[in-house]
């Protein structure tokens, strides 16, 4: 009777000791993977009085004003970012671009000392209120490597590129990491920001990743000629690494004021820095063969899909994750085919309609995290050869030009008279919203419009579409779109697009 009670339970624990030991070997034979982001966090500033940028001040009482509370938001909301990769650690590297340059370097503090010292005390509960000189000194790595570690992303190592002149230079790159670093260097270009190169080690190979953020202005065919050089200085490097080993594995990424498809969204240019210089391209043949050594990510998904950025009606592709073809030739650590793509969270980093970057505000308490969706691809450490993981046919460059967004549903949209009735925390919610601007226009060399009692300053960043907009008759109603904005204090709305001014 004893054993007829017993036997069962014996069969149950031993189902369940089987069953473990089958997931433990499952688990153990798992190829390790890592995941690499590029993120330009869009001026991740710090707390002192000093600043390039005017969109910062630390002092006084206007709505613009840069407070402990609003780095505390936004620390907060990029760490959400972060922990949707990797089952919530965060990727294992992260190549950034805009994190303030430390222009107080007398009351300057590595991170790991920061962390260290105020180890007791959730980086929420420091950034409140009036802060000791301190910490309104700390550098913003000593902020966001303190506040990772709160969120429970730990084990960062950040790489921290040059400032080679502190009156110029606002911002810089970094590279963070929690694989073993094992060298590091520092590539200098002209008129943008440092190059970082850090080689980590991940299953016993090595990895080299750049961050870059190249020169500014992607449309302008002066400004390309420093992106010319900038590629330049980059490819110098490459050549240099992939002749002492033509497999060797580099990930070459960020903010490169380019689009993966730059020379056939801009044929005035003759020759481009990212295709033209780099060599960056989305032909797998021609990798797998030799002919190329780079591959885009960007040719790993969808035409329609290829989108890191929205600029004056149109989708850009200025977020870039490049790769040599040591990571595509199914040995060693090698590129997970699928795995590329932009991190769009509505809600979190993009808004819900259209799904456009929530871009950093100032106003009020603050909302917003950067103009730019991060992108992100895994990684993995194979333990036998298999096949080359870049297996999409080539889609024309060209082929890839999505517009933002195709046909606007301004049913979706909201009155811009419902804002005088909001607060200002839920206003800080909707700036970078499109809404539906039914009011007066009122002319003049600097156009407004009035909705309900409330006059708006309209900015208009197409010159074309500004000398439309100033034959249009003063006091005309309209029914239009437009995108609030927060700018030196005041409210105003931006017209993107032609489309925006038509009449429904």
């Amino acid at each position: 009777m004893f054993l007829k009670k017993i036997l069962p339970g014996l069969a149950l624990v031993a189902a369940l000791l089987t069953s473990i030991a089958a997931h433990a070997e499952e688990k153990s034979t798992t190829p390790p993977r890592c995941a690499v982001m590029a993120y330009n966090v869009e001026n991740l500033f710090d707390l002192d009085a000093i600043s390039l940028y005017d969109d910062f001040p630390v002092t006084g009482t206007g709505p613009e004003r840069w407070t402990p509370e609003k780095l505390a938001g936004k620390l907060s909301r990029l760490a959400a970012v972060l922990k949707t990769s990797g089952n919530g650690r965060g990727p294992d590297v992260v190549i950034l671009d805009e994190l303030e340059a430390d222009h107080t370097p007398a009351t300057t503090i590595t991170p790991e000392a920061f962390v260290a010292a105020h180890r007791d005390q959730n980086y929420r509960d420091i950034l409140k209120g009036g802060l000791s000189p301190e910490l309104t000194g700390a550098p913003i790595e000593a902020w966001l490597i303190k506040a990772l570690e709160d969120e429970g992303l730990t084990g960062y190592k950040i790489v921290l590129g040059d400032v080679l002149d502190l009156s110029k230079e606002a911002i810089h790159c970094a590279i963070l990491t929690r694989l073993p670093i094992k060298s590091t260097r520092q590539h200098h270009v002209e008129a943008a920001r440092t190059i970082v190169e850090v080689e980590v080690e991940f299953g016993g190979e090595s990895l080299f990743v750049f961050a870059n953020h190249w020169k500014s202005g992607a449309g302008n065919a002066q400004t390309e000629t420093i992106r010319i050089q900038n590629a330049g200085v980059a490819r110098a490097r490459l050549d240099e690494i992939l002749k002492a080993d033509p497999k060797a594995n580099i990930i070459f990424g960020g903010d490169l004021n380019s689009h993966y498809n730059h020379k056939q969204r801009y044929p005035f240019m003759p020759k481009t820095g990212i295709q033209d210089m780099l060599g960056s391209q989305g032909d797998a043949g021609k990798l797998a063969s030799g002919a190329a050594d780079l591959y885009n990510l960007w040719f790993d998904v969808e035409p329609a899909e290829r989108k890191s950025d929205e600029y004056q009606g149109e989708w850009g592709t200025l977020m870039h994750l490049i790769i040599s073809r040591g990571l595509a030739d199914g040995k060693g650590v090698d590129y997970v085919g699928g795995s590329f793509g932009a991190v769009i969270l509505p809600g979190l980093n993009a808004h819900a309609y259209p799904v456009v970057p929530w871009r950093l505000s100032n106003y009020g308490p603050g909302a917003g995290i950067s103009d730019h969706f991060p992108v992100k691809a895994e990684f993995v450490l194979r333990t036998e050869a298999g096949a080359a993981p870049l297996t999409r046919p080539e889609v024309a460059p060209a082929a890839g030009l999505p517009t933002f967004p195709a046909e606007l549903d301004r049913s979706k949209l909201r009155d811009a008279k419902t804002l005088p009735t909001l607060s200002p925390e839920q206003l800080s919610q909707t700036i970078g919203e499109l809404f539906i601007l039914d009011g007066t226009f009122n002319g003049g060399a600097k156009p407004s419009l009035t909705i309900g009692e409330v006059r708006y300053p309209v900015y208009v960043p197409d010159s074309k579409l500004l000398k439309g907009l100033r034959t249009i008759k003063k006091d005309s109603p309209i029914k239009w779109v437009g995108q609030l904005n927060f700018y030196k204090g005041h409210l105003e709305f931006a017209i993107e697009s032609a489309d925006w001014i038509k009449a429904r």
